[in-house]
């Protein structure tokens, strides 16, 4: 049976065929097979393809496969490629950029297309119940917004209906907890046009949520030894062009901008600034080694077609950190903060990662001889730790290698976050030194590291991952008191007062509406626990927790308020 990869680029060559049929005059531009699917870009000649047309388009995608159509590998004269080709201007500009020796085609029915292969022998070899076309998407040519704007038609395809139907439950499930969607619904941040794309105002709710995570990062992290700094939003064009950014970063910049009659950028990064602070004194190897942490605020240029909301933005926070150490240091504070990452990934409830181990890039500073040191000392860490890997050839930093930690979220989703970096290029760059046990000036060895990442894109995870029913630690609104009458408002109050002054995020809801109604709306904004109170409650100084739409029964606020401090302190 052919491999999923050639099913699925087979069926962008079906999806095309039946496009044609259905919309004479098409012009193709390009159709692979991607991650759980494929699509094609297609030219429409007049009106726009609206979603309508999927279900057809599906629909004789199904007739054409039943037909067991045979994939054909051909090669074409040049009379026969201008007559096929004629009005194809997409392909005839793939056509001129390809040696002749390397113009393939494949014919399948009367749909011929420039191809390279490969492809399933024919149709027969598809499951016709194992695919789906998705959505449409606008696709500029060749991914250049100067070129002309195509239909992209998506599909999903796997080798049985159990899979598809599978995926096809985890899309679902995925655009349910869709975190620009919570986030709107949970009034936890918004956008708009007049502020800009990639820019986020966060509201009440969703900027107690960044304290709560802030205060929990600066407490972990003071307890490691790291020592805070606060950095301009703004640096001078030459600390960005000694830094290396300026030459190797420069396509994620702003322009710079003229203060006076000198050149100042939006910083993409903060850790020119640290290096200055390091650089401020003369360092021993008895300070060593040094830790500067921030949450650093950082602005990158991003096209407006690669934003989604809180996962690529213009402008985050980072979770930011350097460390400076000696070379017998290096490998011990290594195997600290990949520790120390997985400890604190755990407390946000993510228990499944995958560790990568990304390598040299094509445009980096510094030498390869360097390069392959750091490599290497990354490379030993997580051996001698026994972490299971993956190669990510290409992947590194401009300035060093790294180790990144992928998260895996409840429907088995990757997400980056933590990343280690290793760098010997700033510490050159910058001629940093410190004293040795001889009296003489040693390079120091640098490490970059980012635990959550971004703040902004850590809560699009943590809202997906959850769906939005954040653990009570975390939870901005963590517990709604709700009297049933007027006659139980006085000690509703109570309770409350009680619960704030245990320091919970407490709210009384004594507005005139139903008890109903009061838990339908505490339950659509994801309240951890809603407490109702009686005539029984008050009689026994009780109260009646409901818990993710479940009555869980009259128990004591004494006991109440024990239980809910063990959750948050263990952060279950």
């Amino acid at each position: 049976m052919a491999k999923i990869e050639t099913i699925r680029h087979s069926l962008s060559h079906v999806m095309a065929h039946a496009v044609q049929e259905l919309f004479p005059g098409v012009r193709f531009g390009i159709g692979p097979a991607i991650e759980n699917g494929f699509y094609y870009d297609f030219g429409f000649p007049r009106e726009a393809l609206t979603p309508d047309a999927l279900p057809k388009i599906e629909k004789k995608m199904k007739e054409l496969i039943k037909k067991n159509i045979s994939f054909k590998k051909r090669r074409l004269s040049k009379q026969e490629i201008n007559k096929i080709f004629k009005k194809q201007p997409y392909k005839r500009e793939l056509m001129k950029k390809l040696p002749k020796g390397k113009l393939t085609f494949y014919e399948s029915g009367n749909f011929i297309d420039l191809c390279q292969g490969p492809h399933v022998k024919s149709t027969k070899e598809i499951n016709p119940n194992a695919f789906k076309i998705t959505k449409i998407a606008g696709a500029y040519w060749k991914g250049n917004e100067k070129n002309p704007m195509l239909t992209r038609i998506y599909g999903i395809a796997f080798k049985t209906k159990k899979e598809l139907d599978n995926h096809v439950f985890k899309l679902k499930e995925a655009e349910k907890r869709d975190h620009r969607i919570l986030g709107q619904k949970l009034k936890l941040f918004y956008s708009d046009e007049e502020v800009g794309a990639g820019l986020h105002i966060w509201y009440p709710n969703g900027a107690i949520l960044i304290k709560i995570i802030q205060d929990y990062m600066y407490k972990e992290l003071t307890s490691q030894g790291y020592q805070w700094l606060v950095s301009p939003h703004i640096g001078k064009l030459e600390l960005w062009k000694k830094s290396g950014h300026w030459d190797f970063y420069r396509e994620n910049m702003y322009s710079p901008m003229k203060v006076e009659k000198e050149q100042y950028i939006l910083k993409p990064m903060n850790c020119p600034f640290h290096v200055k602070i390091y650089q401020s004194e003369i360092r021993s190897y008895k300070e060593l080694p040094i830790k500067y942490a921030e949450f650093g605020t950082v602005y990158r240029y991003e096209k407006s077609g690669t934003l989604h909301g809180l996962t690529r933005v213009r402008g985050f926070t980072q979770d930011d950190a350097h460390v400076w150490c000696t070379q017998d240091q290096l490998a011990e504070e290594v195997i600290k903060l990949l520790k120390h990452s997985l400890k604190i990934l755990r407390a946000f409830g993510f228990k499944e990662f995958d560790i990568y181990l990304s390598t040299r890039p094509i445009k980096y500073v510094g030498t390869k001889k360097g390069w392959e040191k750091a490599t290497n000392a990354l490379k030993y860490v997580l051996k001698k730790e026994g972490l299971k890997h993956y190669l990510d050839k290409g992947g590194g930093s401009f300035y060093g290698p790294k180790i990144d930690i992928k998260i895996k979220d409840s429907l088995g989703r990757e997400w980056q976050c933590t990343t280690i970096q290793v760098d010997f290029n700033l510490p050159e760059r910058f001629d940093m030194s410190y004293i040795n046990k001889k009296g003489k000036k040693k390079r120091p060895y640098m490490i970059h590291r980012a635990l959550l990442g971004s703040f902004e894109r850590f809560i699009g995870v943590l809202l997906e991952n959850w769906a939005g029913n954040l653990p009570l630690w975390l939870a901005p609104e963590q517990i709604w008191v709700i009297p049933v009458g007027s006659q139980h408002r006085k000690y509703a109050k109570e309770v409350a007062k009680k619960l704030l002054s245990d320091n919970f995020r407490c709210k009384l809801k004594d507005e005139n509406e139903t008890v109903s109604k009061k838990i339908r709306n505490g339950e659509l904004k994801k309240i951890p626990y809603l407490l109702v109170v009686g005539d029984k409650e008050m009689k026994t100084k009780s109260v009646r927790p409901r818990y993710k739409g479940k009555d869980l029964g009259k128990i004591k606020l004494t006991g109440f308020i024990k239980k809910a401090k063990i959750e948050i302190d263990k952060k279950k």
